[in-house]
């Protein structure tokens, strides 16, 4: 046997397991991301009694960390080119660690407001490295985006699985702040896994200058502003989901109580399955295709909702997660592969920033219209609008294409 073959065919095994192991930290990073992400519309009532605050105080625990996730992402993204993947995501998953570790020592409110700044800082500095990394282990667009999609989808396990130990420990009689020291515990194993790993070498252009400012020159880019608008206006549709769909079906009487009871747990499940479903999908479809169809579909869902109220709402809302599954990893995969490697940190950061805004400020606006105009209703009307953009904005890449140069 030829030595010199023997020895690329080792070499060649050794990368790829270090790829599988990417790819498996990879998809618990965001898992663990999306147990303390998810699981904040549980823990908010027990806040409410024991703090004795009011709804606008107590949505703190939801938009806190996802300003500091924004700010991460925008102004710490370019990071991962930077330092290297490896180093960001090690960082962030040690601070993600100590601050979930640190709700065992502390009762007060605003001390666990501090600590959810620290997981928002976190989270903006490993998933930016994890995103860039996905580009990192891709050999074209369409390996990227499968790989982003079941990325979302061990996303969207994380979002079943928090809710549902949160529930679990509160029926039990034990403290809710114990999900944080099981995900410190998780992402302190992570680190270790992350430290230990080899990872691929980004290439950088010798006239390439690597910084805040080149990052901020990315907030100019046709391309990165396009996709993160076109994120922001998603996101914005999905949160309505998951942040005001129960107060809406509260009412609901019918035949289909059974179903107004699990309505957020049934969206979290098809979400998470779609995702699996999207990998292939993409795999048989064009992306632009899929993208036009799912996103008619989300937006016949949000307009039979505001024409005919709750009766339908409880079957069409949580529908909806089927075909919101494919739309958020498809955007972001297309959006930081439009980009070289080099970049991928500081475009993920900037894609990240969108949407953590969009998140914190969207239910927020759908708050205050419907406290205007006197029915929760009345925000799902704000966000049929908005899922009726990001359908436009379908309609528009399908016909125009403007990533036709890129290979998909």
């Amino acid at each position: 046997m030829n030595p010199t073959s023997s020895s690329a065919v080792d070499k060649s095994s050794i990368e790829d397991a270090s790829i599988t192991r990417i790819k498996l930290l990879t998809y618990m990073m965001f898992f663990v991301f999306a147990m303390t992400s998810d699981a904040v519309g549980v823990i908010i009532p027990q806040l409410i009694e024991t703090y004795n605050l009011n709804l606008t105080q107590a949505s703190a625990f939801h938009y806190i960390p996802m300003i500091f996730i924004a700010l991460s992402g925008l102004f710490l993204g370019y990071l991962a080119d930077k330092w290297g993947r490896k180093l960001t995501i090690v960082i962030g998953l040690m601070i993600f660690s100590v601050a979930c570790f640190m709700f065992s020592v502390g009762e007060s409110f605003y001390y666990f407001l501090f600590l959810l700044a620290l997981i928002g800082i976190a989270i903006g500095l490993f998933k930016t490295g994890a995103l860039a990394l996905i580009g990192d282990i891709s050999s074209s667009g369409k390996e990227h985006t499968a790989t982003m999609n079941k990325v979302e989808g061990f996303f969207g396990v994380g979002a079943i699985v928090g809710p549902a130990i949160v529930s679990y420990l509160l029926i039990s009689g034990v403290s809710w702040k114990y999900l944080y020291i099981a995900a410190g515990v998780i992402c302190i194993l992570l680190c270790l896994v992350a430290m230990k790993t080899k990872y691929p070498v980004t290439k950088q252009h010798a006239a390439e200058k690597i910084n805040l400012k080149s990052s901020f020159k990315l907030m100019k880019d046709p391309y990165a502003l396009g996709f993160s608008l076109a994120i922001a206006l998603y996101v914005a549709t999905e949160v309505a989901i998951y942040v005001w769909m129960p107060t809406l079906l509260a009412d609901y009487t019918g035949s289909l109580v059974w179903l107004a009871t699990y309505a957020l747990t049934i969206f979290f499940v098809l979400r998470a399955s779609g995702r699996f479903l999207g990998v292939w999908m993409l795999k048989h479809f064009s992306w632009q295709k899929v993208m036009f169809w799912f996103s008619l579909a989300v937006f016949l869902c949000y307009l039979g909702t505001a024409l005919m109220g709750v009766e339908v709402a409880v079957v069409l809302l949580p529908l909806s997660g089927l075909f919101m599954s494919v739309i958020y990893p498809t955007l972001n995969s297309k959006g930081i592969s439009c980009f070289q490697k080099s970049k991928h940190g500081a475009v993920a950061g900037v894609i990240l920033f969108f949407t953590a805004v969009s998140a914190a400020i969207s239910p927020l606006l759908m708050g205050i219209v419907s406290d205007l105009l006197g029915h929760v209703s009345y925000g799902f009307y704000l966000a049929t609008g908005f899922a009726g953009l990001l359908f436009v904005a379908a309609i528009y890449n399908l016909k125009v294409d403007p990533t036709q140069h890129i290979k998909n």
